[in-house]
């Protein structure tokens, strides 16, 4: 037989579980969005890596190019040397502008253009683009079910409770920024 007592503890149950399922969830999605933005932070850091390379190699047959390899240095510094994610992804399409004016000078040397170690650098490049940009849409998908999850009634009351806060999208800010860095040779 129920009791009036039996049933209030039936109901106090229920929503306990009902709030911990919702905030597993959440902290669920909030991990996936964690591990997502450090994936894009690996191949960043690739990115990173093949930069001087690039620079030094073409150096030598664009001497008389030292504010493009200048702008470039300074802008990978700038990019590693943020941390917000807004102000991070600033300073990667600045970055990737660099580089834009980087290959655009570089098509007037042929030499440069046929070096096997420009071009195995070129390939590098390019890869770490597209897995740069498979890891933004992967990163940008993980916020945006934590984001809805978040924001959708009735996980909204649970995550406002808990601090569980919207997430920023990596992004591109303008339309010129928004096209990749051209890697032709």
């Amino acid at each position: 037989m129920l009791t009036l007592t039996n049933i209030i503890l039936i109901i106090t149950a229920v929503l306990v579980l009902w709030i911990i399922l919702i905030f597993n969830g959440l902290v669920r999605r909030r991990y996936r969005v964690k591990e997502a933005w450090s994936d894009i932070e690996v191949q960043l850091k690739r990115r990173y890596d093949l930069i001087p390379n690039l620079v030094e190699t073409v150096k030598g047959y664009m001497a008389h190019e030292k504010g493009v390899f200048e702008n470039v240095s300074e802008a990978r510094s700038a990019a590693l040397g943020v941390n917000g994610k807004k102000e991070k992804a600033e300073a990667e399409n600045a970055l990737s502008n660099t580089l834009k004016t980087l290959f655009a000078v570089s098509e007037n040397y042929p030499d440069l253009k046929s070096n096997v170690n420009f071009l195995d650098l070129q390939r590098e490049l390019a890869d770490t683009e597209n897995k740069i940009q498979s890891a933004r849409r992967f990163y940008n998908g993980n916020v945006m079910d934590y984001n809805t999850k978040t924001e959708t009634f009735p996980a909204n009351l649970i995550s406002g409770i808990f601090g569980f806060n919207k997430e920023e999208f990596f992004g591109i800010e303008n339309s010129q920024e928004r096209e990749s860095v051209k890697v032709k040779f």
